[in-house]
């Protein structure tokens, strides 16, 4: 078992603070909280200096609105989804808002489309516009003029309809032409299976069956297509609620607590090397923590996330502005995005890093935009045909959904409070001229020529609207002045759009391309290679024209060329890869993408990695186990155990020999059927276990070992019988010693029951005492060490104990064993992490279930005794520095405080400083009131048999990691996943109350709060 009990308690204290939804109602408090009136709304909001707010419209008008776009024509869209949380009988709107009085204000509203289900994101498209609202994609369009949509197509269909706030969502006009839809996967349900049950099915154009699909639900993962082609294509990663582009085409996601991401490496390019490793494809730019410290205001805040001055939990609507009208520091790079718990606008300034960015935050201490009003709820951005940046106000009392609430903040029935309301926002710097755009524009009427020239507009809006409808229009006529605006425009916007809108109308040449290449703009140069890349099989003399960047002098030019020519066969695009390669091996993303390439153009490159091999640099065995995975993988078996033979005999050790075991060994476990070696290759290995003082090279071989076996039985007698002496021999090492005692696996563990048993003392260190037990555990079909176990309990130590758990879960009967232990007091409930708790209340047999449910359904009157014990603690004054000692037992091996005093694994405890006393006690004590998505468990069973549980940290489409506390990160390849599935429940800690005691409660808080 791969999750243990004592490192999810301490990783996930934190992060169930941050993420468990209560009402304050569960701590016996009614909301207080009233709605602000349109007209008082704007005395709520403290904004950044330099700036104004003034509101655009509110209810009656719209409601619920969570998305808009502003077309060619100055015609205001505004999406309404009035069903959120739990309500699917149609109640979804799209509405065309108009300012008929000129006085900057809308007063008119149509309802374009009514009967929409969870409409959640609406793009422009040819005569009408896109619309979200799963399971479908929908084309909406007004053919007659009356402002009312009376067609509509369904241009994709298949997506998941689950919980809402993990719907796909945004759709979003590309750079490239492409049109992109964020995705997440699909979140199972466990009260709501009638409404949100839909977890999705193959992605497909509908009544087309010739056209391409994607797997169900796209895996999870954001989308881009063309509805005119019927392309379609799944991105690297996944994206909440809202994503966006920068200048360049670079894509952002967000979610609840990642306020930007950027997509580093494109899914195509994955796609070429399915034997490669990587389940990284998303930088986080955030240089404040991906979880960053929040600066509300809000009055009496009215909420079920507990972030009151804490951290952000819900961020949405992420929007890169390019409006090029805010004042400084606000005219860089900047991300805007949205949080709808805590009431703010938060904003970042990004900077290049490498081959992508790092994000600032401009504001200290405080946020671009913040509410008194708890019942403001921003959800969405949108930059304008004026600069302007607008916000989407839900305006609802609750903003979480009763799926990760408590059962009491279900009853106070005001999950619809607001539903009927709702505003929208235009910010401006505060000498901005009133918006003109209501007046209606003339875009959609300019000529070609004319919509050329809007390609060079310093606000984003023009650039991007203008191109769509150039592509969309496919004038012919203007394609001599679109070459000259790529070609020589003053522009460099106005070069990149143009250059683009070519692609799109089928009227890019070779030349244009090569011209691209050349420009003095680092981001044109980029986006020219990319153009280079679709055409190579036609054009394929651009391949010699890329050679040229090989030493550009910017790094995303030289990395994005490096994606590039992994699609390029000559000899001489290897060679310019493999310098790119190692002038830049310190990146790992530059590692990723050169290995990106088919593996055929990598198969040599493992010679010049070890030639060039550097002891000092840890790259290069970070390189080399990358290249081993991959041979593991897919190499055939003499050339496999040519390299353990490589690994094994050199001397002295150098490190790329464990990094070259160790890859292979990941390659070796993905590999179906089993890889069979010649005999001496086990010799070889066994040789090297014993011999070699290298800790990581003798941890390489017994991997290796263990998968494939030792068939030479006086070999493996031989070795058992070393394994024993080494592991008696206390002048050994303790690490020599547990691997000796792991290497007895090879043996029947049986036979050495009373051996290895004899190890599970408090006298042997920690790893000791594992090695032995999980060897123990290797024996099937036993009861014996689960008796062994239950005598032994309170003398084992944590890591111990959690092992055992794991031992006792591995089989239906000794679950049984576990649980009558449990009924009986012989293991303390509070030794079972949440996550195996779910396991066991999951169990086949009904008999095993109920007496489950019933150990770990706590009642709420005992909640309510445990809490009225720990009140007291409130009422105390804590001693910070013996809450420091707390803090050190039960956090620090995962958290710090403000950098210091632990491991930075989990969330920095440094920002819930500002907390309530009663807010951090309740969720201490009792973070199962609700389970927030995000911390997933889930179970993965490989084509070996394995099963592994864990946290999804990262996943492409080539490979998953699973995130384990107190363990290294475990990548699998898709290719040896025989079953993937969510436990359906979060990883949550139970039973603080019997942890620390109501004094250390009050030292605890008191040591949190003084940080």
């Amino acid at each position: 078992m791969y999750i243990t009990r004592s490192t999810l308690y301490t990783l996930l204290f934190l992060l169930l603070i941050i993420f468990s939804s209560i009402s304050l109602s569960c701590n016996g408090k009614k909301s207080l909280t009233t709605p602000v009136k349109p007209e008082d709304a704007l005395a709520t909001f403290v904004i950044a200096d330099g700036f104004t707010i003034e509101m655009i419209a509110s209810e009656p008008l719209v409601s619920s609105p969570v998305d808009m776009e502003i077309d060619e024509y100055g015609r205001m869209y505004v999406v309404e989804m009035h069903g959120y949380p739990l309500d699917v009988s149609g109640s979804g709107n799209i509405i065309l808002l108009a300012d008929t009085d000129g006085d900057g204000k809308m007063d008119k509203r149509t309802v374009f489309k009514e009967g929409l289900i969870l409409p959640t994101g609406i793009q422009r498209w040819k005569d009408g516009v896109i619309v979200t609202d799963s399971p479908h994609v929908l084309y909406l369009e007004d053919t007659n003029g009356d402002g009312q949509a009376d067609k509509v197509d369904t241009l994709l269909t298949g997506f998941a309809r689950t919980n809402p706030q993990h719907n796909m969502n945004n759709p979003i006009y590309g750079l490239d032409n492409w049109i992109y839809i964020a995705n997440e996967g699909a979140v199972p349900t466990r009260d709501f299976k009638k409404e949100f049950g839909d977890t999705g099915s193959e992605i497909r154009f509908p009544g087309i069956p010739d056209a391409p699909t994607l797997p169900v639900n796209a895996n999870g993962r954001s989308v881009r297509f063309q509805p005119d082609s019927r392309h379609i294509e799944m991105m690297s990663t996944r994206c909440q609620f809202g994503h966006t582009f920068d200048e360049w085409g670079n894509w952002f996601g967000c979610n609840n607590s990642n306020q930007g991401y950027h997509e580093v490496i494109a899914n195509r390019y994955f796609e070429r090397n399915p034997y490669l490793l990587a389940a990284e494809a998303v930088q986080s730019m955030s240089d404040h923590k991906d979880m960053p410290e929040l600066f509300p205001i809000t009055t009496n805040p009215d909420r079920q996330l507990l972030t009151d001055v804490g951290v952000m939990t819900a961020g949405s609507g992420l929007v890169s502005y390019l409006g090029n009208a805010f004042p400084e520091p606000y005219d860089g790079k900047l991300t805007f995005i949205t949080e709808s718990v805590s009431n703010i606008i938060h904003v970042d300034m990004l900077r290049d890093s490498g081959v992508s960015y790092v994000a600032s935050r401009i504001l200290s201490n405080k946020e671009f935009l913040a509410s008194t009003d708890a019942w403001h709820r921003p959800v969405n951005l949108y930059v304008g045909p004026d600069g302007a940046l607008y916000m989407l106000d839900y305006y609802r009392r609750v903003i979480e959904s009763p799926e990760w609430m408590s059962q009491e903040a279900i009853e106070e029935g005001n999950l619809y409070d607001g539903v009927d309301m709702g505003r929208i926002y235009r910010i401006t710097r505060k000498d901005s001229p009133s918006a003109d755009w209501m007046k209606g524009l003339s875009l959609g009427d300019a000529s070609s020529a004319d919509l050329v020239k809007e390609l060079s507009n310093p606000n984003g809006w023009w650039r991007n609207h203008a191109q769509r409808l150039l592509v969309d229009r496919k004038d012919e006529t203007v394609i001599p002045l679109l070459k000259e605006t790529a070609g020589v425009s003053p522009s460099a916007m106005g070069r990149l759009h143009a250059l683009w809108t070519l692609q799109g109308m089928d009227a890019m040449t070779q030349d244009m391309i090569i011209r691209a290449l050349q420009d003095t703009v680092a981001g044109i140069r980029v986006n020219g290679i990319k153009l280079a890349e679709l055409h190579l099989q036609q054009s394929p003399q651009l391949e010699q024209r890329l050679w040229a960047l090989e030493k550009d002098a910017d790094m995303k030019v030289r990395f994005q060329l490096l994606l590039t020519l992994g699609y390029g066969s000559s000899d001489r695009s290897a060679q310019v890869r493999n310098h790119i390669l190692f002038s830049d091996i310190q990146d790992k993303w530059v590692q990723i993408a050169a290995l990106s390439a088919p593996p055929a153009q990598t198969a040599g490159l493992l010679n010049l990695v070890l030639q060039k091999y550097r002891e000092d640099e840890p790259a290069y065995a970070s390189l080399v186990r990358r290249l081993t995975e991959m041979a593991g993988a897919s190499a055939a078996a003499p050339a496999v155990a040519e390299l353990i033979q490589r690994s094994c005999i050199q001397q002295p050790v150098h490190s790329w020999q464990s990094a070259m075991l160790s890859g292979l060994s990941n390659g070796i476990l993905n590999r179906k059927p089993a890889i069979e070696f010649p005999e001496n290759i086990a010799a070889l290995l066994v040789k090297t276990f014993f011999d070699t003082p290298d800790d990581p090279l003798r941890n390489a071989c017994f991997r290796i070992l263990r998968l494939t076996g030792i068939a030479d039985e006086p070999l493996k007698a031989e070795s058992l019988a070393k394994a024993l002496e080494i592991a008696k021999d206390k002048t050994e090492t303790d690490t020599r010693r547990a691997d000796a005692l792991s290497f007895l696996e090879f043996d029947n563990p049986r036979s050495q029951f009373d051996f290895l048993t004899a190890f599970l003392t408090p006298n042997e260190k920690t790893n000791i005492q594992l090695a032995a037990l999980r060897t123990l555990g290797s024996i099937p079909n036993s009861n014996e060490l689960c008796e062994f176990l239950l005598e032994k309990w309170p003398q084992l130590g944590a890591h111990v104990r959690n092992e055992g758990i794991g031992i006792f879960m591995s089989s239906e009967e000794k679950t049984g064993l576990l649980i009558s232990a449990l009924e009986k007091g012989q293991i303390p409930i509070s030794d079972i992490s949440f996550p195996r708790s779910v396991m066991i209340m999951q169990a086949k047999d009904d008999g095993l279930r109920t007496r489950a449910r019933k150990i770990f359904t706590q009642s709420s009157q005992d909640a309510k005794a445990v809490n009225k014990k720990f009140r007291k603690a409130l009422e105390q004054n804590g001693d910070a520095e013996k809450g420091l000692q707390v803090f050190l037992l039960h956090c620090a091996i995962c958290h710090q405080v403000r950098g210091e005093k632990g491991v930075a694994i989990g969330p920095d405890l440094g920002t819930v400083h500002n907390w309530k006393k009663e807010d951090l006690m309740a969720n201490i004590l009792d973070p199962n009131l609700a389970i927030y998505p995000g911390f997933d468990l889930w179970d993965i069973t490989l084509t070996n048999g394995e099963s592994i549980q864990g946290i999804i940290a990262n996943e492409t489409a080539a490979a998953v990691t699973l995130r384990n506390q107190g363990m290294s990160d475990r990548t699998i390849s898709r290719q040896g996943i025989e079953t993937m599935r969510s436990l359906n429940s979060s990883a949550m800690p139970t039973g603080y109350d019997t942890k620390i005691s109501v004094a250390e409660m009050a030292d605890l808080i008191a040591f949190l709060k003084r940080h």
